[in-house]
């Protein structure tokens, strides 16, 4: 019994629903996080505000009673007015942009292989070519089926503790040989013992992905250092700093959009989605992400995990 209580504990905790279960006094007993961080006054233990209930605070309340061990309890999903013409506006413009990420190399690929069948052309070196773009195009297909798995909830960010120098270490690693191509160092450093409550594999993205962007963006003989340490509050700052070439300060805001790159990086094969996956698993895990000038110039992008 105390298998499936946990069980349960965790299905309603990790929902991507604003989700409560009440007592028959309308106290919380249990809250998904999504419901924690998007409305005001949900705590365990206390009772469910009365305008989150009754609709008046713009909230849509949908209620599935339900007995357990011959106690009255209720499901209650909150969801706002507009979310769903939001999340309509928000899936038509991402399948847009995917459409449109999609056409350059395509287009590419095409010309390629119409050029390998001219006469007097190398065809072998056309067709290494041709292979390098339908290794981009899966890529990007790759990351846009990640990105939708964390946002239907498929893939669970946060699920027990997670010591992170060892995952860091081993994400880096397997970069090692990539970075050297690129001409970009990399190193790891901070506290050892810091644990942060995020699985090993999503904390493994996290790396990865801040990794890349300096692998791909740096420039050559860079220096790229992923670092955590202890914050505020008893918080966790995972930081990925390069001393690179940089952002422009205008650009900083828009790093995490799906598809953004910066006017230095166009030339780059990036799919520009990595940091947008790093933001979306870390505000999942109840933490946030920041992008600023590194302390030796270049970038620097801050995780901050509770």
């Amino acid at each position: 019994m105390d298998a499936e209580a946990a069980r349960g504990r965790t299905l309603v905790e990790e929902s991507r629903e604003a989700v409560v279960v009440l007592d028959e006094n309308d106290r919380v007993l249990l809250a998904s996080r999504r419901a924690r961080l998007a409305m005001d006054g949900i705590r365990e233990g206390e009772p469910l505000p009365q305008e989150l209930l009754s609709g008046e605070a713009g909230v849509v309340p949908l209620f599935v009673p339900y007995e357990i061990a011959g106690r009255q309890e209720r499901l209650v999903y909150l969801s706002r007015a507009g979310d769903l013409a939001a999340y309509e506006e928000l899936r038509s413009g991402f399948t847009a942009a995917v459409s449109h990420e999609l056409r350059t190399p395509l287009a590419r690929l095409l010309t390629l292989l119409e050029t390998a069948r001219l006469p007097g052309e190398d065809a072998d070196a056309l067709v290494d070519q041709a292979v390098g773009e339908v290794e981009q195009i899966t890529e990007l297909i790759d990351e846009v089926l990640f990105l939708s798995e964390l946002e239907s909830g498929a893939r669970v960010v946060s699920l027990g503790a997670t010591l992170v120098q060892p995952v860091l270490e081993e994400a880096l690693d397997e970069l090692a040989e990539r970075a050297a191509r690129a001409g970009v160092a990399l190193r790891v450093g901070g506290d050892d013992g810091i644990e942060v409550a995020i699985r090993p594999r999503m904390l493994r993205v996290v790396a990865r992905n801040l990794a890349e962007n300096a692998i791909r963006y740096a420039g050559p003989d860079a220096t790229f250092n992923l670092t955590a340490e202890r914050g505020a509050g008893g918080s966790v700052v995972l930081a990925g700093a390069d001393d690179g070439v940089g952002v422009a300060e205008a650009e900083l805001p828009r790093l995490f959009e799906r598809f953004y790159r910066s006017d230095r990086a166009r030339a780059s094969r990036g799919t520009g989605l990595g940091l947008a996956i790093v933001k979306h698993v870390v505000t999942q895990a109840g933490g946030s992400v920041e992008a600023r000038r590194g302390p030796s110039g270049g970038l620097e992008i801050r995780c901050f995990f509770p």
